[in-house]
Formats: C-alpha cells, sequence, structure tokens
C-alpha cells in the first residue's frame, strides 16, 4: 500500500486572522521575544522555556523537526507564537500537532482555535486523525482542546527533544468528526 506523502511546511496556511509560515533560522530573535515570557510556560511541562538555553534547544528541535511554523498575527505581521506537525505515520494515516504557544495578549482569543483549524484542515488530506500532547499539569490547553473537540484518549510519559520525559494527557481529533 502506497501512501501520499504530507507537506510539512506548506506555505498556504493563512485565513483572515493568522499566517503559518515555515520556521527558518532566521525566526529565533522574533519567537525569543515571544517566548522570553515566564508566564506563557508556567504550566507547561518545560516550565524554564523562557530562559534562553532552553528554549534555544526547542527551537533546535523545530528546525530539525521540519514541520515547525512562526506564526503571525495577519494584520500586524508581528511574530505571536508557534506550533508543528509532527510524527507522522502514513502507516496509521495519523500525524501529531503540538508544541504550540502563543504570546499572552493572544489568550482568550480565537489565535490557537484558528491556527489548529488551518493545519487540521492541512493534515485531514493526507491522514483520519490528529493525536495531540497537552502536559498533565497544563489546564488552559488541555480547555483548549476540549474546545477544540478533541477528546482525551489516554496518557503516557513523552520525551521532548533534549528535555526530560514529562507525563502528558493525550487527545485526539477524527477527521470523521
Amino acid at each position: 500500500m502506497s501512501f501520499q506523502p504530507i507537506d510539512l511546511q506548506p506555505t498556504h496556511l493563512q485565513n483572515d486572522l493568522v499566517q503559518l509560515i515555515p520556521l527558518a533560522e532566521s525566526h529565533f530573535e522574533e519567537l525569543y521575544a515571544v517566548a522570553s515570557d515566564p508566564l506563557i510556560w508556567e504550566q507547561h511541562p518545560n516550565p524554564d522555556r523562557y530562559q534562553r538555553p532552553v528554549f534555544s534547544n526547542y527551537f533546535t528541535g523545530a528546525i530539525e523537526s521540519r514541520g515547525a511554523f512562526l506564526i503571525r498575527e495577519l494584520k500586524s505581521g508581528v511574530a505571536i507564537g508557534s506550533s508543528r506537525f509532527y510524527d507522522h505515520e502514513p502507516e496509521h494515516r495519523r500525524i501529531k500537532i503540538g508544541y504550540t504557544f502563543f504570546a499572552r495578549t493572544c489568550w482568550g482569543k480565537p489565535f490557537n482555535q484558528q491556527v489548529k483549524r488551518l493545519m487540521l484542515g492541512h493534515a485531514f488530506t493526507f491522514v483520519d486523525a490528529v493525536i495531540f500532547h497537552v502536559g498533565a499539569s497544563n489546564i488552559r490547553s488541555q480547555k483548549a482542546m476540549e474546545k477544540l473537540g478533541a477528546v482525551k484518549i489516554g496518557e503516557e510519559e513523552v520525551a521532548y527533544f533534549g528535555e526530560a520525559s514529562r507525563w502528558n494527557f493525550v487527545y485526539e481529533i477524527r477527521k470523521s468528526q
């Protein structure tokens, strides 16, 4: 059985609110300016990611994934966060979306939902299911997953790129939903 390869960094993911740009080395300072806010990472399994060396490791993993995006608010052109596709399993017709963060100015607004809808729309042309890992202590992200319609299907320890493993909840959205 042959599988259609997925483009992990398409250049057409945009709507009236956001634009997802394939992440490049040149985006480091711009993205770190967003990520350097300690409150962004307060509930995250890796709460030190606001520190430059820790974020640098995150950024290296994002670049090496070849599936990461810089998220820009469309109107202002300002960087507001990042997300990525990873762990594509074509034989199981699924992929993961995660490593997402947003500037606090975006919290409580439709940015996360709009970014995820763009990514889900693209993914579902290639897969039947999208998996999300959410830190077990990250209540804010768990609520965001539920608002998006994701269903919690399990719990597991997840090894982040170059970081210690952490306990995560596993959420899923199926194409049929």
